[in-house]
């Protein structure tokens, strides 16, 4: 399916804020969070208060049909400028011919909100796509990757005129990961614990508040393979065999590979003596990201790094039961992190 060009998050609510309603957002997509809050704040601000009794209608896809959603859409708004109609669980709806007839001449007095969560609209259905098109917003809500965390959280607390650390927003993000519902909870809990005269998160709030160690985290265990500390890394690979809550070779597998991956990228960077050269060769946002790639090419030579990749795909599958009837998680771990230090 052909994605929706220049449709935005921010773009949209920037649109909600000022007023600008179209007849119709149909919200689909992997990530709940961005369609959850495009739907919340037309629910909260498209009508006032005392409107809502008459002209807000929240239906459910697989309660209705297509042709009922159509028909709630194209009543009148009573005493009002406007009606929403919101139809969540919009994946549920079957037979959608009515609703395309809709689409095409939408009521110019009804906000029609669809949420379809959990998948997007079917490729093959082009018209269908094309005339949620023209009749107003169609927004697929992605997956953030776990290299975009780190931003995503900076910008939520900088938005919360709340500053934080790299290795602070790098523990949060190793230990929530991409379900962003969850993560702007946990954010939130940290923002309430803050103290007036200090609105900053550090490792050590995190550990608190969120239960991170600041000593025993991927982000340390990244940074002891990184100076080659051997010390430190068989520590914190023990401290996980002996708490597997707190991190699995399932987790770390993906953080080594993705930072040996670019590490090998960094060899082939035309200035690789320079950090600025290096970051903007493998495209991080800024020089400061790219130090411990700096010290990556100082510790490990080039073929050392292909062969690291090598064991890591050789670990990963034998992580997944490939050619390994025995050898638990943890010792896989210890395996890899010896070959990699030695």
């Amino acid at each position: 399916m052909a994605e929706a060009k220049n449709v935005t998050f921010e773009g949209i609510m920037a649109d909600l804020k000022a007023g600008n309603y179209a007849p119709v957002y149909y919200l689909m997509g992997e990530e709940s969070y961005y369609i959850d809050k495009i739907c919340d704040f037309i629910a909260e601000h498209a009508l006032q208060p005392e409107e809502r009794d008459f002209n807000q209608t929240v239906l459910f896809g697989s309660d209705v049909t297509a042709a009922q959603v159509a028909d709630a859409a194209r009543r009148y708004p009573m005493m009002a400028e406007r009606q929403v109609v919101i139809v969540k669980e919009a994946q549920n709806l079957k037979q959608t011919d009515q609703l395309e007839k809709y689409f095409k001449k939408p009521m110019p007095q009804t906000v029609l909100v669809m949420c379809h969560k959990n998948g997007v609209i079917d490729g093959r259905k082009r018209e269908y796509v094309k005339t949620i098109r023209e009749a107003g917003v169609l927004f697929e809500s992605k997956k953030l990757r776990d290299r975009d965390l780190p931003h995503f959280i900076e910008s939520y607390l900088k938005q919360r005129e709340v500053s934080i650390d790299p290795k602070s927003t790098q523990l949060i993000a190793d230990a929530i990961g991409a379900d962003l519902s969850r993560l702007t909870g946990e954010l939130d809990k940290v923002i309430i614990s803050l103290p007036k005269e200090s609105r900053r998160v550090t490792p050590q709030v995190v550990e608190d508040q969120i239960g991170v160690s600041k000593e025993f985290n991927s982000f340390e265990l990244q940074n002891a393979i990184v100076n080659r500390n051997v010390f430190k890394a068989n520590q914190i690979v023990k401290y996980f065999d002996d708490n597997p809550k707190a991190g699995s070779i399932y987790k770390f597998l993906p953080m080594l590979f993705s930072y040996f991956q670019n590490l090998m990228i960094a060899y082939y960077a035309p200035q690789k003596q320079s950090q600025e050269g290096v970051a903007e060769w493998l495209e991080l946002r800024n020089p400061w990201a790219a130090k411990d790639y700096m010290t990556g090419l100082r510790n490990y030579s080039g073929m050392k790094v292909m062969q690291i990749i090598s064991k890591i795909r050789e670990i990963d599958a034998k992580s997944k039961g490939l050619d390994n009837p025995n050898t638990p998680p943890g010792e896989l771990m210890k395996e890899l992190i010896f070959y990699i230090l030695h």
